[in-house]
């Protein structure tokens, strides 16, 4: 499975990001320039996630199993490491 950083893809907005958290979650805070698509969701929204999307979650687990799904269906894709915790540790921008 592929990884991405936070640094990663706050140095690169043109990366596209799906947060795959619940509302509340989502709510509280997340990547500005990410898409919210729950992991409840994916497979019916599956057309909504672009190719080498890095998918985003808490802290990596949820992620992890969504891009093991996406790959599974042909997408290239990458697991945020640390999820919103470690974006929110390096103290990037969180939107609202």
């Amino acid at each position: 499975m592929r990884e991405i950083s936070v640094d990663a893809i706050a140095a690169d907005t043109a990366v596209p990001v799906v947060d795959v958290r619940e509302q509340d979650e989502w709510d509280a805070g997340h990547v500005p320039h990410a898409i919210h698509i729950p992991m409840g969701e994916i497979v019916e929204r599956l057309s909504e996630v672009p190719d080498g999307v890095a998918v985003i979650c808490h802290s990596g687990g949820r992620s992890a199993r969504v891009v093991q799904y996406l790959e599974s269906q042909g997408y290239t894709a990458a697991n945020v490491v640390g999820g919103t915790s470690a974006w929110i540790a390096a103290g990037h921008d969180v939107a609202r």
